[in-house]
């Protein structure tokens, strides 16, 4: 016979009402509010294919187009102008036969002509500063920039039909190129190199600042070079896109074509430069005491300075030189190619060796301003790069890694460009310092995302900076487990999730169109995988699928559909209801604790003896009686007893299916525990009814933290289905064999929670911003690029 229990409700508390209430029926659900939270998202994506399949990896049919390059470029440091001569051999593996080949001219981006000089809105102040009236109109500013193409022809000297749309040329090919054929043409050209630092003072808003140009140092009167975006160069052809002709205005970066480069620069011999690629001539360039240096840094476990400080303050010292010297560096299998020169460069090397064997050179250049930070870390910062990033995706492919001291952030294959100077006096703060370190950790980085996996930066800018900053975060805390992170934690995009909605934008916002860059493209992607990590997925399963991604797509171009598909394949779960909500929405999480319903067993008193009949309509037989519901009630009941299993086949013929057919079960409540019994199973028995409500519309594993009379506390984590019926609210019971003292939901911050006010029992006071900043004495994290150009104050 089945057996009875009274359960006494101790209290009934509504974290808002701050009173007691009724409840209804224990664990009753309203399953009304059904949404599309959990639908999968197939509809979102495009149809796999024989180029992309299924799975998320490469079709069987994959292909990619290829470019090679032989440059040959001089720089005129004295009127600051680039001037070049490109060949250029292009390969069409795609199964479409081309009339036209795009190019890029990116230097046009400062070109008058260009515009994003002109559609930028812009507004009077009340007070105004002479560079805040010159950015109003930044067209006047940029008269002389742009690319001036001087010759395109094909390798026999003929010239060919192109035509300059902004920053895009089209050229007409005298003879379409089928699947498998080359085109070989060449292009000859010249800009002026842009006054970096100069643009950057007009230009307020970071996407819009120039990647490359030169820095004018006018204590010493030297210049700084980044030569970057400087040729001109394939768009992305693709089979998800075809032609990448999106204009480059600054915002949203690039799409390139993999192939083999070999550059020759040519400018004036006191000038040391670094590259993309090896340098094939050291032995022409460098002194012979440099290049022993070089020699000792092969083998070093510490790095070995090829060209000094004191040396490098002599040659910015020294009268300029009047001769020249050529460079000449190859890059293999790269998406492009950037390098920088000056006459103030220290440059320290030394090795590190890769899981397959490979050598890396980690390599650093930098001017006085930045030695007191650089010559401690910068190289140091390359290697754990390498090492980490390594680790989480693909063993580092390339022989070197270079970081560059240039007071900015950017990044192209092999090499990078970052701040970290310090006072003059030399001292730096722990912020500055940091802020170096981050930035350095996140340019190398890119040569996973997307110098590697090539994915297309002016289309999705989360497929590099998203991927990038989290396993950024990962690298940071490998170099150091006290770092000061700014892209990674789920605290780092509360503040901008908690935004009012509309001045949210959903990560799947193609690159240009973003309002909150950073938010959206940095943190907000870095933030949501690292919870993938941590609490969705756990480690074991999200490393194994982050990896199988990089994998996959090494040296070739994914899109989102590939990313999310190879994560889902190779993890065996279905992550289609986080990417519909974290990057298809605006989304956010809150989820409140509402009621608090405290049972226990009734130990002195006995239900009253009853039967309930339930009436059962059956449309099919049935094997398994346990699997019959009530149809009005949606209980479900199962009969224990065999002389109640008679009973039930008395009342229901299975094989009987006519609509009539009727079935009658019987719970009998004939007996109750004895009060021995009671106490023994149950006296110290607690029963808590939670309710809880989604009040940020994101769907997220509820994470509980119960502390007990004893001090005790233990965690319990409800997977995120809960929420598959009801998307709004749900209630659940759990039983204790301790009195809980209190309740906390999502004590350790990892699922980005925007509303921390309504996750606790008793209920907490949340400190006010003030009182943040003054019990923990620190400033809301702020994103590399932030960092490098807040002010630092000195360290002692």
């Amino acid at each position: 016979m089945k057996k009875s229990l009274n359960l006494h409700k101790i209290f009934c508390l509504s974290l808002f009402m701050f009173g007691l209430l009724c409840s209804s029926h224990l664990g009753s659900q309203n399953t009304s509010n059904h949404g599309n939270k959990f639908e999968q998202i197939d509809p979102l994506l495009p149809t796999p294919n024989e180029y992309r399949s299924i799975d998320g990896s490469p079709g069987p049919k994959y292909w990619q187009q290829k470019c090679d390059y032989k440059i040959d470029c001089t720089l005129d440091t004295e009127r600051h102008r680039l001037i070049g001569s490109e060949t250029i051999t292009y390969t069409n593996n795609s199964p479409n036969t081309l009339r036209y080949l795009w190019l890029q001219l990116d230097e046009n981006q400062h070109s008058v002509e260009n515009s994003n000089q002109y559609f930028d809105p812009s507004s009077i102040k009340d007070i105004m500063s002479r560079n805040d009236l010159r950015s109003l109109e930044p067209h006047n500013e940029v008269r002389d920039y742009g690319v001036h193409i001087q010759e395109v022809v094909d390798a026999s000297g003929n010239p060919l039909d192109y035509t300059i749309n902004q920053t895009l040329m089209r050229i007409i090919l005298p003879v379409p190129i089928s699947t498998g054929e080359q085109f070989t043409f060449r292009v000859r050209w010249y800009y002026n190199v842009v006054d970096r630092v100069a643009l950057m003072e007009l230009n307020k808003d970071f996407a819009n600042y120039p990647r490359g140009g030169y820095e004018h140092f006018p204590k010493d009167g030297n210049d700084l070079y980044t030569i970057t975006q400087w040729y001109p160069r394939l768009c992305a052809y693709t089979d998800a896109r075809g032609w990448q002709t999106n204009q480059f205005t600054g915002q949203a970066e690039f799409a390139l074509t993999f192939g083999d480069f070999e550059v020759s620069m040519t400018l004036p011999s006191d000038f040391i430069v670094g590259s993309t690629g090896e340098c094939q001539n050291y032995e022409e360039v460098l002194s012979p005491t440099q290049l022993e240096r070089w020699t000792q840094a092969q083998n070093a476990e510490e790095p070995v300075e090829i060209v000094t400080l004191e040396e490098a303050k002599a040659n910015e010292q020294a009268p300029k030189a009047s001769d020249t010297k050529t460079w000449i560096y190859k890059a293999g299998n790269v998406r492009d190619f950037a390098w920088t020169a000056s006459r103030k460069f220290i440059w320290d090397a030394f090795p590190h060796t890769t899981s397959e064997g490979l050598k890396v050179m980690c390599m650093s250049y930098y001017g006085k301003e930045a030695y007191p930070i650089y010559r401690r870390y910068s190289s140091k910062a390359v290697k754990q790069t390498l090492v980490t990033y390594s680790k989480f995706t693909i063993p580092y492919p390339y022989p070197v890694a270079i970081s560059v001291e240039a007071q900015n952030g950017m990044e192209y294959p092999m090499i990078c460009f970052n701040p970290g100077r310090a006072e003059e006096d030399g001292t730096y703060s722990e912020f500055a310092k940091n802020a170096a370190i981050g930035v350095i950790i996140h340019e190398v980085g890119h040569n996973y995302f997307p110098m590697i996996i090539n994915s297309d930066e002016r289309q999705w800018t989360w497929m590099d900076e998203g991927l990038n900053s989290f396993v950024q975060y990962l690298t940071e805390a490998e170099f150091d487990n006290n770092f000061d992170h700014g892209f990674g934690p789920t605290t780092t995009i509360v503040d901008y999730m908690r935004l009012p909605k509309d001045q949210l934008e959903p990560i799947m916002t193609n690159g240009e169109n973003l309002i909150n860059f950073g938010a959206n493209a940095y943190t907000k992607p870095a933030a949501g995988l690292n919870m993938l990590r941590e609490t969705i997925m756990g480690r074991e399963l999200f490393d194994f699928a982050f990896k199988e991604y990089c994998r996959r797509w090494a040296f070739k171009s994914p899109s989102p559909a590939d990313f999310f598909r190879s994560m889902e394949d190779a993890s065996g779960m279905d992550l289609d209801w986080f990417w519909r909500g974290w990057f298809y929405s605006i989304d956010a999480t809150d989820i409140s604790l509402d009621t608090i319903i405290w049972y226990k067993v009734d130990l002195e008193n006995d239900p009253e003896k009853v039967t309930d009949t339930f009436n059962f309509k059956i449309e099919k037989p049935f094997d398994d009686i346990s699997k019959i519901r009530n149809k009005e009630s949606g209980m479900k009941f199962t009969v224990d007893e065999d002389k109640e299993l008679q009973d039930f086949y008395t009342y229901y013929n299975p094989w009987e299916t006519s609509d009539s057919s009727m079935a009658f079960i019987t719970n009998r409540y004939e007996e109750t525990y004895s009060p021995k019994e009671k106490m023994e199973l149950f006296g110290d028995m607690n029963y808590y009814e939670l309710q809880f409500s989604n009040k940020g519309g994101l769907v997220m594993p509820v994470i509980i933290e119960w502390t007990f009379e004893d001090g005790s506390v233990e965690m319990e984590t409800i997977p995120v289905q809960i929420w598959r019926k009801n998307e709004n609210q749900f209630t659940k019971v759990f039983a204790k064999d301790k009195v809980v003292t209190a309740i906390r939901i999502d004590p350790f911050k990892e699922t980005a929670d925007v509303d921390e006010s309504n996750n606790n029992w008793p209920v907490r006071e949340v400190p006010s911003r003030f009182q943040v900043f003054k019990a923990n004495k620190q400033v809301p994290p702020l994103n590399p690029m932030q960092k490098a150009r807040k002010k630092k104050e000195i360290k002692p």
